[in-house]
């Protein structure tokens, strides 16, 4: 009796299938467009709130993260089996952004240092593993865009780490303003996939 020598069969897999349907959802220009929305909603109020507190920046900022954590879930299985470092990746970053959102719900009333602190931390990450999976991929629709706004992460990390912020105002005008930022990144990005999926 020989052994097949073939891959591995997998079992069959319904339209219902989880994984199916997080991969169908992420691969969907709608997705990245969905979320650049609310980012960019997040950075417009942070802008144009009046008297901006730490509870105000600590409660806009940890929504932000820990929508940014599901949206990074799901684009981790638009990665195949091919890139499953990738996959990884994103999955983790996933996990690093929901527990960095709780936190800065949690602690709402902490030192503005504190909600710059988490999110100088995951700015720096998300821009590593963003360019690195960019750099990676040959194939991945806006990839140039995707390596620039990953640079762009890193910087933001570093600037928001290396120089303290004494004010929540201060504060958030500058979260504020990257919020913008990535809002756009990410509306750019759905108009990528969108035209990859036309072509």
């Amino acid at each position: 009796m020989t052994t097949p020598t073939g891959p591995p069969l997998r079992p069959p897999t319904g339209p219902t299938d989880p994984q199916d349907l997080l991969t169908g959802l992420g691969r969907s220009w709608l997705w990245p467009l969905g979320f650049g929305l609310l980012t960019l909603v997040a950075g417009v109020i942070m802008l144009s709130w009046p008297e901006e507190t730490v509870q105000v920046v600590g409660i806009i900022i940890g929504l932000q993260l820990l929508v940014a954590g599901v949206a990074r879930f799901v684009t981790a299985f638009t990665h195949d089996d091919a890139h499953l470092g990738s996959r990884i990746l994103y999955v983790i970053l996933a996990l690093l952004a929901i527990v960095a959102g709780v936190l800065c719900l949690r602690h709402q009333l902490q030192a503005v240092g504190f909600i710059a602190l988490i999110v100088g931390l995951y700015w720096l990450i998300s821009g590593v593993v963003t360019v690195f999976v960019a750099v990676s991929h040959r194939d991945l629709p806006g990839r140039g865009l995707a390596i620039f706004f990953g640079l762009l992460g890193i910087v933001a990390g570093v600037v928001v780490l290396a120089y303290p912020v004494e004010s929540a105002i201060a504060l958030a005008r500058l979260l504020g303003l990257w919020l913008l930022v990535l809002g756009i990144f990410e509306a750019g990005i759905a108009i990528a996939l969108r035209d990859a999926a036309r072509h």
